[in-house]
């Protein structure tokens, strides 16, 4: 089970890595709503998401042979950056399945940041089809799969959002009684809880979710795990 032990061992390994991104103070939201409110400012990493954390950090902790063989990912495109950055970097080769539906953007972004060292697919309609095609892939060429979210690797290294927030409130001198932090595959919001409640169980984590995409919500409702039929949001992974 993840641990907060977990996510101070992936901030050792982050470290240097990827960027301690500022902790800002929003005037406009702290007048609009009557709270001192602040930002975590992940846009501002490499990559420009989070999503870099949790790749990086799993990457790193494949054996020479695994990242020999190669990775594999399935990503509606900032955690497809996360791995093709990680494996430009370390020199692994990766095969990177993506939606047609990808904004061509993402899929520049993809090529950019993985050089030489990343094969993209393009395939099915929806992240669902696309990582069914990665997995099926990742075992006929005896790869290894990144997932985005349900990996305990990679919410350790998203949760390092969480152990920065406390260090610089600590240092800052900053006080707060409540963390919201988006949800969409869960992979944050597991990291994030899991060192803020064991580090002080006393501030409350919040999960949001898009309007148009609430599967969380209605999988906390329905007491199982359930997958958005419809998004409506612009928003994108």
């Amino acid at each position: 089970m993840l641990s907060a032990k977990d996510v101070v061992k992936a901030h050792k390994v982050l470290s240097g890595v990827v960027v301690d991104t500022p902790l800002e103070y929003d005037h406009y939201l702290s007048e609009k709503y009557q709270a001192k409110i602040y930002l975590k400012k992940e846009n501002a990493q490499r990559v420009r998401s989070f999503k870099i954390r949790g790749a990086y950090y799993a990457i790193s902790q494949l054996s020479k042979e695994e990242r020999e063989r190669g990775v594999v990912c399935a990503s509606a495109g900032n955690h497809a950056q996360g791995v093709a950055y990680t494996c430009n970097e370390m020199k692994i080769p990766a095969t990177i399945f993506m939606p047609i539906t990808t904004p061509q953007q993402k899929i520049g972004q993809v090529r950019f940041f993985g050089g030489e060292f990343v094969t993209i697919k393009l395939v099915g309609d929806t992240f669902d089809a696309s990582a069914k095609a990665a997995q099926e892939f990742t075992l006929t060429e005896n790869r290894t799969f990144i997932d985005p979210f349900d990996d305990a690797h990679v919410q350790a290294g998203q949760g390092t959002v969480a152990y920065e927030i406390l260090e610089e409130a600590r240092k800052e001198s900053i006080d707060f009684d409540t963390v919201l932090v988006p949800v969409g595959g869960g992979g944050l919001i597991a990291g994030v809880s899991t060192y803020i409640k064991e580090t002080n169980p006393t501030i409350e984590v919040i999960g949001v979710e898009a309007n148009g995409a609430r599967s969380m919500k209605a999988a906390f409702e329905a007491g199982d795990q359930l997958n958005s039929k419809k998004l409506i949001s612009l928003l994108m992974g």
